[in-house]
């Protein structure tokens, strides 16, 4: 059962590799869900060998490892699947490659996308960005009507992205989402295991108000 409640993708930008990672390990230690590759300057070489020591911490704890965008690393490194965008692989010719056994996950700002890639056979969705993120230059914001809509218009979960943390989530209270994806709050964070710990309480609770 995929469990979206706290999906972290992960930003490398200004640290070391052996920080990165200790990062990630500290994120699986305090309650990340699910975790997501994303290098967008990598070579395929570089993204490979990167993915390769990131599932051997995420899979001491048990999390399914999601690479971004590229379908031949997540097939490389054996990874749980893969997430594409808009401008990525489409949906189809990645199911086409990873198999039915493999997640893959896909972007949506508009219930049209969200029912296309459904249909396309994704397994999640991510959704916004519901606040501006440092991660992404050109952020064009979801409503969070919006992400209501959405989140009623298909049968697969959706996880809220763009600009979470513990802080500002509740703004989500009773939409029906599955979970939120989060990159500052968790990467950025003096003490990413606690910060996990702190934001999957939150989240949980936030989950438990919709029923």
């Amino acid at each position: 059962m995929l469990d979206l409640t706290l999906y972290l993708v992960t930003d490398s930008t200004g640290l070391e590799e052996p920080i990165f990672l200790e990062k990630i390990e500290q994120a699986c230690r305090g309650g990340i869900t699910l975790l997501q590759l994303r290098e967008k300057e990598k070579s395929g070489r570089e993204y490979f060998e990167l993915a390769r020591k990131v599932k051997s911490i995420s899979d001491r704890y048990h999390i399914p490892l999601i690479i971004d965008d590229r379908a031949d690393v997540a097939a490389a490194v054996d990874a749980a699947g893969v997430h594409v965008g808009q401008s990525d692989l489409p949906v189809f010719a990645a199911r086409a490659l990873l198999g039915p056994d493999k997640i893959v996950g896909a972007t949506a700002k508009t219930v049209e996308q969200a029912q296309k890639a459904a249909r396309e056979g994704a397994d999640y969705l991510g959704v916004g960005a519901i606040y501006p993120t440092t991660t992404k230059v050109k952020t064009v914001l979801t409503s969070v009507s919006t992400l209501g809509e959405i989140c009623r218009s298909v049968s697969i979960p959706v996880a809220a992205i763009g600009g979470l943390n513990e802080g500002n989530c509740d703004i989500l209270r009773g939409v029906p989402i599955a979970g939120i994806s989060v990159v500052s709050a968790v990467m950025k964070a003096a003490d990413p295991c606690r910060a996990a710990a702190e934001l999957r309480a939150k989240v949980t609770g936030l989950l438990a108000s919709q029923s």
